[in-house]
């Protein structure tokens, strides 16, 4: 359980949550999900604090050959404290573009490699966990980290109804549900290198109550 207030999650809530699930098997997928759901965050020349950290007063510094923003906090001192000043909004917001398209590029450079990966296990059988729910399938991520979609139209055993409030796919006869954090063994069906897309399939009918036969 979590205090909200004001349909508002205090950051120091999140990092009970975080203490609760350490070392446990849900860890990993609740540590994403929880990441995900924050917004992304940017340069800024106003002291806003840092959410996650639930710290008052922070500031970007790591080291100075990695980012052009770590340059700007070493350059500063008390003599240059007007020159930065008239300066660092439009440094900031320049910063913030060009980190989104460096992040875009490494994201994609991760996906293709990772269909190119699995293009080589065509046919292969793994465990994973469902990762991601909505109308057009579930999202399973292997304990490589690479994650492939189980498409619901190659659920044939039955019609499954995406449920929106518990981000669930549920069989209209047979009741099985398919949900966050679920273990499933799946076989890698197909991939494509020009979508960066990764298909799966169920390797076993399962019981609906998450138990192989």
């Amino acid at each position: 359980s979590m205090h909200i207030a004001k349909d508002e999650v205090h950051p120091k809530e999140l990092q009970k949550l975080l203490e609760q699930i350490d070392g446990t098997p849900e860890e990993p997928l609740i540590s994403r999900l929880t990441l995900r759901s924050m917004k992304q965050a940017k340069y800024t020349v106003d002291c806003t604090g840092h959410f996650g950290l639930a710290a008052k007063y922070y500031c970007h510094f790591t080291s100075p050959i990695r980012r052009y923003p770590d340059l700007q906090i070493h350059r500063m001192n008390d003599t240059r404290k007007a020159h930065y000043e008239k300066i660092l909004p439009e440094v900031a917001l320049h910063a913030s573009k060009r980190e989104r398209l460096a992040e875009e590029a490494e994201r994609e450079t991760d996906k293709l490699k990772k269909v190119e990966y699995m293009s080589q296990h065509i046919g292969e059988i793994f465990e994973g966990v469902i990762s991601g729910v909505t109308r057009y399938g579930m999202y399973v991520e292997l304990a490589n980290t690479i994650e492939g979609m189980i498409r619901v139209t190659d659920l044939t055993d039955d019609y499954y109804n995406y449920s929106e409030e518990t981000y669930e796919l549920i069989g209209e006869v047979t009741n099985k549900h398919y949900k966050l954090g679920q273990r499933l063994k799946i076989r890698v069906k197909d991939t494509d290198t020009f979508m960066r897309t990764i298909d799966f399939e169920l390797a076993e009918e399962e019981d609906g109550k998450g138990k192989y036969q």
